[in-house]
């Protein structure tokens, strides 16, 4: 059962992490635009280490927001941690994995001719997979939506900012279920992720990564600048509006 001092625990608990690895996403990126700015001199091995621990960086924000998510799911998916222009771009929790081939193609242009075919092969494996776990989410939202679970939201508890309160065996299925998408949408953006890296060169690498840093870091910016002006307006209007959390 999860309540509503359990569920603020929680988002505390996971907000503290998430501003201290932004904190190191900061320092990484200054690594790594270093790195390109003295890619000619740089030795392989440095550029590789460089990469792989920032790549350990990102699956340590994952693997807690595993264990945030074992102990709230509703909260993962409509998380009080990111401004509300972040929560505007998620895709099951997180970024759409297909964002990351844009990326790579705006930061590495030089891309040989099988490394384009190897991008092309796994930009449609991704989209195949991106539409199985978009289907599977619409199937979850569409027995929320049944009476049923209606019912039971309404006499059980109330979903609002990912909190819940709930004693009924629905209600576990469709957090069992939301776990096992959101799961299967992480795997997909790690292990997508990893195979892009891996068939890049260090200093290839190096440059998508800061592209990669640089994006989540101008997106966290403006959210906080909007959230801001947003405040600033409500204060002087002496209104406000209660936030309805997104999938």
């Amino acid at each position: 059962m999860t309540n509503r001092s359990d569920s603020g625990s929680i988002s505390n608990i996971f907000g503290e992490f998430f501003e201290a690895w932004l904190v190191r996403q900061e320092h990484f990126l200054d690594e790594l635009l270093s790195a390109q700015q003295r890619i000619n001199e740089a030795r392989d091995e440095d550029l590789r280490d460089l990469v792989s621990r920032v790549l350990l960086h990102y699956q340590q924000y994952y693997d807690e927001k595993s264990r945030i998510a074992q102990r709230d799911v509703f909260l993962v998916f409509s998380p009080p941690w990111f401004t509300s222009f972040e929560r505007s771009l998620l895709w099951i929790a997180g970024y759409k994995p297909g964002l990351a081939f844009r990326l790579l193609t705006e930061s590495v242009p030089d891309l040989s001719d099988g490394q384009r075919v190897r991008m092309s092969r796994l930009m449609e494996e991704t989209r195949v997979e991106e539409r199985v776990l978009n289907d599977k989410l619409a199937k979850i939202h569409e027995s929320v939506a049944a009476p049923p679970l209606v019912d039971v939201a309404r006499r059980y508890g109330k979903f609002a900012n990912g909190e819940i309160v709930e004693e009924d065996v629905a209600i576990d299925e469709l957090k069992s279920a939301l776990e096992s998408v959101l799961a299967n949408s992480n795997l997909l953006r790690t292990t997508m992720a990893t195979k892009l890296v891996d068939m890049l060169s260090s200093a290839q690498a190096v440059r998508f990564l800061a592209a990669v840093a640089q994006f989540q870091l101008k997106i966290r910016s403006l959210g906080l600048e909007r959230d801001a002006n947003k405040q600033r307006e409500l204060n002087v209007g002496g209104g406000g509006r209660s936030p309805i959390g997104n999938w």
